[in-house]
């Protein structure tokens, strides 16, 4: 990665690269011979197909529609899959929906981009532009998606198992689809977004908005697969719940430029990552914004206050707070964190979406006297971890992405916890806005731990929230987090 990051010859990183193809090779072949002696493994990595029967008594309620789509060359497919009823449908080829889908996701993240000597003006421009061509993009990708069976939607669960770029769409932002009853009752140029039977009203209820997005009148999950789902639910059935409420890892030390280093070193070197990594290397880190001199990550000021807010909503002396020089990798492996209900996570994420087990969580990269330290809490680490949590927060960027694995979703941050003991995950699509995201968190934890709601309805609660806010209701800044796993 240093390599990368420097001016170093090709023939260096040649070197290096075939080092590290020979380590996978390796690597793959152990993981074979693990999957052959680890039932458990086995079956989160590729879990035994359940039959229609198996679904729809097993792991579907009256509320829930499982929306299954396959995509193909020529053609694709949906299925939805109630507890009484199924429906098969037949939707465009690869191409038309992935080339819908991305202009979906480019639309929506655009305010991540930031071209060399773009004026405030311009950017302002550009970003309003995006987002009329999000509106346009998005509408068309849910008519090509969800029209299909639009009449099986009502106002249920939707759960989805997707493929492809797929994964990279979060659904909570695509409007309801133009046939359906909701949306017949509110085509026009705008809707009006009301409380109705919502856990709870936004804070602005007469925001008017382009369209309505399904988030208003649907609770959405992601899965792998509803395989996996099964798997989740038997891992956790009749496990004890831990006795402490939550624990929270936030704003670490990226760099030896941090103010809150007391004693700083003379020497200044490169001490860890850089993110101008290339693009052979199938290697993000993010946001690209704001980075440290000595190290490539900007420190994430307001996950200070996503902290705070976070323990400050939780039961007294039941919860942990991490912070500063404390939120590193020793405290992850020596703070019991198998006693805590929920972990939540706010760092920055990297993901290698070629080589998944080269991905992670980037903790506290110095000490307190400055010096560098490992910080990088690595894939196989996650998996590695014994958790009893109900849920782990992602609140980092990308965090919900992998590399595909074809019938099983995603191989990433997200399947590594769910392996370490988790039944539900929250993590990202794109790279979250800082301060939106504190917006966020608190109020999706004020919903979940004052209000007592599931984590799933929590989420939406939250993301109405903003919604129903001037200034986050753009779905760049809610809908981002997605939630992964079991519902209940």
């Amino acid at each position: 990665m240093r390599l990368l990051a420097d001016k170093s010859s090709e023939a260096e990183r040649s070197t290096v690269e075939n080092e590290i193809a020979s380590l996978v090779n390796e690597y793959q072949e152990t993981r074979a011979r693990v999957r052959a002696s680890s039932p458990k493994y086995a079956a989160l990595t590729q879990p035994t197909t359940l039959s229609l029967k198996q679904i729809q008594q097993t792991l579907l309620d009256e509320d829930a529609v499982l929306l299954e789509y396959c995509l193909g060359q020529s053609q694709s497919f949906l299925w939805a899959v109630t507890s009484t009823s199924i429906s098969s449908r037949t939707l465009p080829g690869l191409a038309a929906i992935e080339a819908a889908a991305r202009q979906t996701y480019d639309s929506l993240t655009a305010r991540n981009n930031h071209p060399k000597g773009e004026t405030p003006e311009q950017r302002v421009a550009r970003v309003r532009k995006a987002d009329a061509e999000f509106r346009v993009a998005a509408e068309g990708l849910s008519q090509m998606l969800l029209a299909p069976v639009a009449a099986s939607l009502g106002k249920k669960r939707l759960v989805f198992v997707t493929e492809g770029l797929l994964q990279y769409i979060p659904f909570a932002a695509l409007p309801a689809p133009k046939d359906s009853d909701v949306a017949k009752k509110r085509r026009g140029d705008g809707a009006t977004i009301t409380g109705g039977s919502l856990p709870r009203v936004p804070a602005s209820p007469n925001l008017r908005v382009p369209f309505t997005p399904l988030l208003v009148d649907h609770e959405i999950v992601n899965l792998p697969s509803a395989s996996v789902l099964a798997v989740l639910r038997r891992e956790v059935t009749g496990r004890k719940p831990p006795a402490n409420s939550v624990a929270v890892i936030a704003d670490p030390v990226f760099s030896r430029d941090d103010p809150r280093i007391k004693y700083r070193p003379a020497v200044t070197t490169s001490i860890s990552l850089r993110p101008n990594l290339g693009a052979s290397s199938g290697l993000r880190i993010e946001p690209p914004e704001n980075q440290s001199r000595t190290s490539g990550f900007g420190r994430l000021r307001f996950s200070r206050e996503e902290a705070d807010n976070i323990v400050a909503l939780a039961p007294r002396a039941t919860s942990l707070k991490a912070v500063d020089f404390a939120a590193s990798r020793e405290t992850v492996s020596t703070a019991n964190l198998d006693q805590y209900r929920i972990l939540h996570f706010a760092t920055h994420g990297l993901l290698n979406s070629k080589r998944p087990e080269l991905s992670g969580l980037v903790l506290s990269l110095v000490d307190q006297e400055g010096q560098p330290q490992d910080g990088f809490l690595g894939l196989e680490e996650i998996y590695n971890l014994r958790l009893n949590a109900d849920l782990v927060v992602l609140s980092a960027c990308q965090s919900a992405l992998g590399k595909e694995s074809k019938g099983e979703g995603l191989v990433g941050l997200t399947r590594g916890f769910m392996y370490a003991g988790a039944p539900r995950v929250v993590a990202s699509l794109w790279s979250v806005d800082d301060r939106a995201t504190t917006e966020l968190m608190k109020r999706f934890y004020q919903a979940m731990l004052m209000d007592g709601m599931r984590p799933a309805a929590a989420l939406r609660a939250a993301q109405m929230d903003l919604l129903g806010e001037k200034e986050w209701s753009a779905p760049y800044y809610w809908a981002a987090f997605t939630l992964q796993g079991e519902w209940k």
